[in-house]
């Protein structure tokens, strides 16, 4: 007997675009805001950083409030979709004003001016945007199969989006005039992109009603209401340690992200071309796209995730490492080979993530009786916005305590060692972390086991 299906190939394709506008913003945000801070506004790196880190403050209870707040919604969108629609109208504004600090204010509004802006792109919109997107993988489908091929769907745009936008903004900002003139008209063409994709997305896939999503709730004896605070689904939260581990895994991934974004000045200044960027990207993403491709039937054919995963991130620090010898090697072809082969044991993990999170509720589900599948996704924003933003901050620490100066061509011996450190190292430890903790996340026998202790047959 098949699991029950309930997606066309179109729903897939709708939804998986969706990371097209959220990586409009991410990977533009991530790879660039930077390097736009200290060589086009003259902001100091150190600065800059703090400011990012004082930010991941206001942070802090946001992706749990935004993920209960998802989980008591009830509208004729569903639960996630009126967030993810609105949510990225403010992420469009946000995102267009951090790229448009005008140059004629003083240092001190500068500042104020990027730290606002970032906080409400970071701490409300982005937030509310990204957390409904990932809950709608538990809410459209109850499919494991097809929870997979939406999470390979949906990250195949992201990274083929974080290619294109990685490859070609450095060019569009020259052909739109250079300096703050440039960069402002970037973003603002980028985030009207978003704006038009995103609501694509929405309307491309229709939530289950709550009475299909909670059938299974006399078996188990689970609430079909939810009835809990915001602290309660906090706890909730902490008491699975799936979710702890993927929260740990995924704001790793997010300071690796950040640490190779950081290319950019390792391409301009080490290697002494900035267009490497745009290489190096490709090496990255199209290893991860064509992971993405197979993920879904090595997945089937592998019995599961957990086996794919650990032994895709063990490939990975195997990648990383290499990169590292062939930096010092000085031998780009190289770099570039061992980059993509790195690249290619993380895609499995990028494409059934969003599945793994799923079972990661239902572990929730069977042993606390209580739906939250809104909450639990709020991992995927907690991770983007704590890892991404305290990778970025470190690497402003770090520029800062190196002695980069944005204003000088050639730069001091300490900053190139530092981005060695930043660009070689720093990402090869991430990924030996990451495997550790993989090979502990073993989810979907852990639910199998308290399925059978309860007496529940598993769908087949």
């Amino acid at each position: 007997m098949q699991e029950k299906t309930y997606l066309k190939w179109y729903n897939k394709v709708g939804y998986g675009s969706g990371d097209i506008a959220g990586n409009v913003v991410y990977a533009f945000l991530s790879s660039f805001v930077m390097i736009y801070l200290t060589n086009t506004v003259g902001l100091n790196p150190g600065i800059v950083g703090s400011l990012i880190a004082a930010s991941k403050f206001f942070d802090g209870v946001t992706d749990v409030f935004f993920g209960a707040m998802i989980d008591k919604t009830k509208t004729r969108l569903g639960k996630a979709r009126p967030w993810m629609l609105y949510g990225y109208i403010g992420c469009a504004v946000t995102l267009a004003a951090i790229f448009a600090i005008p140059v004629d204010l003083g240092k001190t509004a500068q500042y104020a001016w990027f730290f606002i802006a970032y906080t409400l792109l970071n701490a409300v919109f982005y937030t509310a945007n990204n957390i409904a997107y990932s809950a709608l993988t538990a809410l459209v489908t109850k499919n494991s199969r097809e929870r997979v091929q939406m999470g390979s769907c949906r990250f195949i745009f992201a990274f083929g989006t974080s290619l294109l936008i990685q490859s070609i903004t450095i060019g569009a900002v020259a052909y739109f005039g250079g300096g703050a003139a440039g960069w402002r008209t970037v973003a603002i063409i980028y985030s009207l992109v978003g704006l038009a994709v995103n609501t694509v997305s929405v309307l491309s896939v229709k939530e289950l009603s709550e009475e299909e999503l909670n059938e299974s709730a006399e078996e188990t004896g689970a609430e079909t209401e939810e009835k809990y605070g915001l602290v309660a689904a906090a706890k909730l939260l902490v008491s699975n340690r799936f979710y702890l581990m993927i929260c740990g895994v995924y704001i790793l991934q997010q300071v690796y992200g950040a640490m190779l974004n950081m290319g950019i000045y390792y391409m301009t200044y080490v290697l002494k071309n900035e267009n490497l960027y745009g290489v190096f990207s490709w090496a990255i993403n199209i290893p991860l796209i064509a992971a993405l491709v197979v993920t879904p039937s090595l997945v089937t054919r592998w019995k599961g995730m957990y086996r794919l995963n650990l032994r895709g991130y063990m490939l990975g620090t195997f990648g990383r490492a290499m990169v590292v010898v062939a930096g010092y090697m000085g031998s780009i072809p190289l770099m570039l080979l061992f980059t993509g082969i790195a690249a290619l044991g993380q895609g499995p993990w990028q494409g059934d993530m969003n599945a793994v999170i799923a079972s990661c509720s239902e572990y929730t589900y069977l042993t606390q009786r209580k739906r939250v599948d809104g909450t639990m996704y709020s991992c995927t924003s907690l991770g983007v916005k704590l890892g991404g933003g305290l990778g970025t901050a470190i690497a402003g620490w770090m520029l800062a305590a190196s002695g980069f100066d944005g204003k000088l061509a050639v730069q001091s011996p300490s900053c190139i060692a530092m981005l060695y450190f930043m660009y070689l190292w720093i990402p090869m430890f991430i990924n030996l972390v990451i495997t550790f903790i993989l090979s502990k996340m073993n989810v979907e026998e852990t639910n199998e086991k308290l399925k059978k202790e309860m007496g529940i047959e598993s769908a087949v």
